[in-house]
């Protein structure tokens, strides 16, 4: 993850909390001379995401800060685990918490819960796939998120692949149709990914040699079918209604992809706190 993905962010999030006036808390409290040593520690054991953007804010709020990472992004931490070390002004610290926080737990939240689904699939020769289903402007750390979990990206936007849903099969006439005008419009370095919903379909879409067919909303039976006659094929991909509860039965059935979005959209928050040492 480069630098740029995330410093504008992180600037628009330390605008949003501390608005015109500051930290009037700290302020108001904490001598300006008062140094504190403090650490990032887990709650919770999980994997561990946004180590960097957590010391970028710090050092946004103190050039000065001494920090000392004690594990990266994609680590896995146990309960009661020290994540980063802080000494520093103690406003600094205090003004900066909340922001590094928030970025920490949410994105430790995705890297935890990618982590537990890939490990449901072990054995397997599926792998797990991230969706578009992101927190508008956050995609690029929370695709990143899901590596640091284990699981794969998909494509990153609508600019980098061709992935042909129904909403532009009905508006084109057709699967066919639809997969034949993409080829004629990108050149080959250009996957294109069409959405099935039956086997049906899917022969249909399997006859214009796309580069990977969507089975979508189908149940694992219905997928045995579709592996069984796909035959060297285009890859396949599982998509829609595929949760916890049945992901090892989707993966089982010989498909080489699970796309899932809830892995970003509702993975819930790691539990993390910054600690304050005397």
């Amino acid at each position: 993850m480069n630098s740029f993905q995330f410093h504008h962010l992180v600037e628009l999030a330390l605008a949003e909390d501390l608005g015109a006036a500051g930290d009037i808390t700290s302020a108001a409290c904490i001598p300006a001379e008062a140094i504190s040593r403090a650490a990032v520690v887990a709650k919770q054991p999980g994997v561990i995401c946004g180590v960097e953007i957590a010391e970028h804010v710090f050092r946004r709020l103190n050039p000065q800060v001494e920090l000392s990472r004690k594990v990266s992004d994609g680590a896995e931490v146990a309960k009661g685990e020290a994540i980063l070390g802080i000494v520093g002004t103690s406003r600094s610290i205090l003004t900066a918490e909340r922001t590094a926080l928030n970025f920490m737990t949410h994105l430790s939240g995705i890297a935890t819960t990618t982590h537990q689904m890939v490990k449901l699939i072990e054995g397997t020769q599926a792998k797990l796939l991230d969706t578009r289903k992101t927190t508008p402007a956050y995609r690029s750390l929370e695709k990143y998120a899901v590596h640091c979990g284990g699981g794969t990206n998909h494509r990153f936007g609508l600019h980098d692949a061709v992935m042909i849903k129904d909403n532009h099969i009905v508006a084109a006439g057709g699967i066919s149709q639809a997969i034949r005008a993409a080829k004629a419009h990108v050149n080959h370095l250009v996957k294109i990914e069409v959405e099935v919903k039956d086997l049906k379909e899917f022969e249909e879409a399997k006859s214009e040699r796309p580069d990977v067919i969507m089975l979508d909303n189908m149940t694992p039976e219905k997928i045995r079918e579709c592996v069984a006659v796909n035959q060297g094929g285009p890859i396949l991909e599982a998509s829609g209604g595929i949760n916890a509860s049945n992901l090892r039965a989707y993966a089982e059935t010989g498909v080489d992809y699970i796309s899932v979005g809830w892995i970003t959209h509702s993975a819930p928050n790691l539990d993390l706190s910054l600690e304050f040492f005397s």
